[in-house]
């Protein structure tokens, strides 16, 4: 993956609303698909649709704000690192479907990237997922990007390092001539 196809992680001074906004632009999601009853997948270049139920929308809400506090990709390496992080920091607070798709993700990760996998488990020790917060969605994304990772027990800065990968459905992605590289998004 070239340079270009890579993003900073958010700045700990941005708010997590925007952060929450840029990191969907960039990905091709939208807030409305949070809400509709259906979404997407992605999946080794496949795209399928999922039901989307309250707990799966919930889910993936807090899903996307762990790769704004973490600075994890969309990319198959990204998914896995931020399946693993979600795995280790905790699981409570979601259903057996979403926790189905982490632990895919976990493994999809450990097969394609298992050094940057276990970096991330090792990374994620005392921290603490969003799925276990009882604070409101809207509470979450009012604050800083900072905020955010301090209330997960982050470093200021996240702990994926300077640069993310996007999945190859991704906008910024699609317009380069020849990229076709596998991806595994778990924005289902």
């Amino acid at each position: 993956m070239g340079m270009n196809e890579r993003r900073p992680s958010y700045p700990a001074s941005m708010r997590v609303a925007d952060a929450r906004d840029a990191y969907l632009r960039e990905n091709g999601f939208t807030f409305e698909e949070y809400a509709a009853p259906r979404t997407k997948a992605f999946l080794f270049g496949f795209t399928f649709s999922v039901p989307n139920t309250k707990d799966h929308a919930r889910g993936i809400m807090l899903h996307d704000l762990h790769h704004v506090a973490t600075g994890f990709g969309t990319d198959v390496t990204g998914e896995g690192e931020v399946s693993v992080f979600e795995a280790r920091s905790g699981l409570a607070g979601i259903g057996l479907y979403v926790r189905s798709l982490v632990l895919l993700g976990v493994a999809t990760g450990m097969l394609v990237a298992p050094l940057r996998a276990l970096r991330a488990f090792r990374l994620a020790w005392r921290c603490t997922s969003l799925f276990d917060e009882s604070t409101p969605y809207e509470t979450l994304v009012s604050g800083t990007v900072g905020d955010l990772r301090a209330r997960m027990g982050l470093p200021r800065d996240g702990i994926a390092g300077p640069a993310r990968g996007l999945h190859s459905k991704a906008p910024a992605r699609a317009r380069r001539p020849g990229s076709t590289s596998a991806d595994a998004s778990f924005h289902a």
